[in-house]
């Protein structure tokens, strides 16, 4: 691995703009969808797509990112996908139907989905050992805020209505971000794996590429289509594919996903702890947007106002998630889990029994600082215990997790929430969020077997070593 040099103060503020742009991105259009469909005059199915179609290229692309900036080298790749990004947000804010509004969204995804792995990379390579934990709990604080911001910023943006732009305001507050973000960018330092001389495996980016993109996409569109017959086998296709793709990494030189990536179970039970807490965490932010919109009647603006609690709740979290990683380790990640799946149960009765106010922020606020805990620490805690030969692969895999775990929870949520009565349908969805942050809580334990607090906190270079 090479480093030319000490890395500037501004490589934090640079790449955790990566970050917040790609959350926000998928958060924004929460409160923005209903909008975008009365301006275009879009179908729900566009409307989904329009949610769905970033998710879906975001996730996709994430594991063959990661080798791609093994290959090119991380800043490079972070680069030309904020460049990508910026340029699809701006045209996306300028479609003129639903089609192109599409369009944009999934060259969206794919620009998030190649910067993502070089954010960590970044971080794990060009930071001292000492310096680490303290960058990855300010990338979970970023995390949970840019998650948190959409919904806010996009409710205000579009109840006020600046210069007549309404939801594409919402979506034009990235690019001033990502062109600053690319100004900067020659300050950041020039950082590969070492294995810039090895092709990227081609057979595996293909199996990988198109098996997450037939997983997705049913998982997305299915339940507003009705399932039909091409969705099962899109799902079929997609198990035997990334079957496929688990074998050719055993019997290549160069694998995507590195060989001892998995071989630790504490990295084992991380990715299944961000995978089941994100199958509650983006369809929670969801429902309750879409609850109080649609069911409620709220404007956009007084649903953003609602959801500000949770906001404010992330940024404690994130602001005490350093003492509360290094005194409980992993449990701190088990605790949030029950904390959301309580909170949920609360939510569905402050609203089912009609009321809101005080009751309702002080429950989005002790969620949102149970999310805040967890975005800011998981994947510290995750990362505790990576070789430093399989950084990379791990820095492709969590987001992967994340991805695939919100894309499952939309997916299983919104069919909890399709019940005919919508207070029955808000509690049937918040009843399944509390069992998917049960299960997290589980994971999170699994976690903590494995891993002390004390290992939580050391940097992962003096484990390698």
């Amino acid at each position: 691995m090479t480093v030319p040099g000490p890395p500037g103060r501004l490589l934090l503020p640079i790449v955790l703009s990566g970050t917040f742009v790609q959350l926000f991105s998928v958060t924004v259009m929460q409160v923005a969808v209903l909008d975008v469909q009365r301006d275009l005059g879009a179908g729900a199915g566009a409307g989904q797509l329009v949610l769905a179609g970033y998710t879906l290229t975001y996730a996709c692309s994430l594991l063959v990112s990661a080798r791609l900036g093994d290959r090119y080298g991380y800043r490079r790749m972070f680069v030309g996908g904020m460049a990508f990004f910026t340029a699809a947000s701006l045209a996306a804010a300028a479609a003129p139907d639903a089609t192109v509004l599409v369009a944009g969204r999934l060259l969206q995804g794919f620009g998030s989905g190649l910067m993502a792995p070089q954010i960590l990379s970044l971080i794990q390579s060009a930071l001292p050992a000492h310096r680490r934990p303290a960058a990855l709990s300010a990338y979970g604080a970023t995390m949970a805020a840019a998650s948190l911001a959409g919904p806010v910023l996009g409710g205000v943006l579009i109840q006020l209505d600046p210069l007549g732009l309404g939801w594409r305001a919402a979506m034009l507050l990235t690019v001033p971000v990502g062109i600053a973000a690319i100004v900067l960018s020659p300050s950041l330092p020039s950082v590969h794996s070492g294995h810039e001389a090895q092709r990227v495996d081609p057979v595996g980016a293909g199996l990988s590429l198109l098996g997450l993109a037939l997983l997705v996409l049913p998982l997305t569109a299915g339940r507003d289509a009705g399932w039909p017959l091409w969705t099962w086998l899109s799902l079929g296709s997609a198990v035997v594919l990334l079957a496929a793709f688990v074998v050719s990494q055993r019997r290549v030189a160069a694998p995507l996903v590195h060989p001892a990536t998995l071989a630790e179970p504490a990295t084992r039970w991380g990715l299944a702890v961000v995978l089941v807490f994100n199958a509650g965490v983006p369809s929670f932010t969801l429902l309750l947007s879409t609850h109080l919109q649609g069911a409620l009647g709220w404007s956009p603006l007084r649903t953003g106002l609602a959801i500000t609690p949770y906001a404010v709740g992330a940024l404690a979290g994130s602001a005490v998630v350093r003492v509360a990683g290094r005194r409980f380790g992993p449990w701190a990640l088990a605790a949030s889990a029950v904390a959301m799946g309580l909170v949920s149960v609360a939510v569905a009765a402050v609203l089912g029994g009609g009321r809101a106010g005080w009751p309702l922020w002080l429950a989005l606020f002790t969620g949102g600082a149970a999310f805040g805990v967890f975005t800011a620490s998981a994947f510290t805690q995750v990362l505790a215990r990576v070789r430093a030969e399989a950084a990379t692969s791990v820095s492709g895999l969590l987001p992967t997790a994340q991805q695939l775990g919100g894309t499952l929870g939309v997916t299983f949520a919104g069919i909890a929430y399709s019940a005919p009565a919508a207070g029955d349908a808000l509690w049937h969805a918040m009843t399944y969020e509390a069992v998917a942050f049960a299960l997290a809580a589980v994971c999170a334990g699994g976690l903590a077997g494995r891993l002390t607090p004390a290992d939580a906190c050391r940097p992962p270079a003096s484990r390698a070593a």
